[in-house]
């Protein structure tokens, strides 16, 4: 079972997402958070696989909350999926950068939000097809200057991570590469550890901040 944990300042939201939750046979609500500082409380004391987080709570919001998870080695299998509303909220970016797995629009179907759950559960980054990668291309319209975090990958896998930002999945880059699925993770795995990444969602973000990917305006 999929131990999930809501944290949304609007009890009606929480109520709703818990009905959809607990319908689905893999998932399992194990609490409910009003704003973020629950949330870290709550994903630590009942264990939860998967936070989905709303961004905008009073108190502590979202992206700190996602911050002191992924912060917090006791914290180390939690996986957070944030919410938000696809065209105005920037704060996205910085959620990732926080150590998101991905995000997902408030107004998905609800099949989506039981998909995106089990995406992340399963240590995958939920970041493509579609409104996800087109809203991580606009806010990265104007990236930060490459730095020198390329010096560390080799040529493939300066490749690899290039794939990994255009939204390949570890199959896919399988094919991409005429290579085999367990040196695809490999490969992954690698730039994980060298890249001090917490998972692909970050790796996403490595790949535009250091000039691999130039988003399209």
């Amino acid at each position: 079972m999929i131990r999930v944990l809501l944290a949304d300042d609007q009890a009606l939201v929480r109520s709703a997402f818990a009905l959809l939750i607990s319908s689905a046979g893999d998932m399992d609500v194990v609490g409910e958070a009003a704003d973020g500082a629950q949330a870290v409380a709550m994903a630590r004391a009942e264990r939860a696989d998967v936070v989905v987080m709303d961004i905008r709570m009073p108190g502590t919001d979202g992206i700190a909350a996602t911050a002191r998870i992924a912060e917090d080695p006791d914290l180390a299998g939690v996986r957070v999926l944030i919410l938000t509303t696809f065209e105005s909220d920037d704060n996205v970016l910085g959620a990732l950068r926080a150590g998101a797995s991905g995000f997902l629009v408030k107004d998905a179907k609800p099949a989506a939000l039981l998909d995106a759950i089990r995406t992340v559960a399963d240590g995958d980054a939920l970041l493509s097809p579609g409104a996800t990668r087109a809203l991580i291309t606009r806010v990265l319209a104007h990236p930060d200057p490459p730095g020198d975090v390329l010096a560390v990958l080799t040529a493939r896998e300066r490749q690899v991570l290039t794939l990994i930002g255009r939204g390949l999945s570890n199959a896919e880059l399988a094919e991409e590469l005429v290579i085999s699925p367990l040196t695809a993770k490999t490969y992954v795995s690698r730039l994980l550890t060298k890249l001090d990444a917490r998972d692909r969602a970050q790796l996403v973000i490595a790949a535009y901040e250091s000039g691999l990917i130039h988003p399209r305006r």
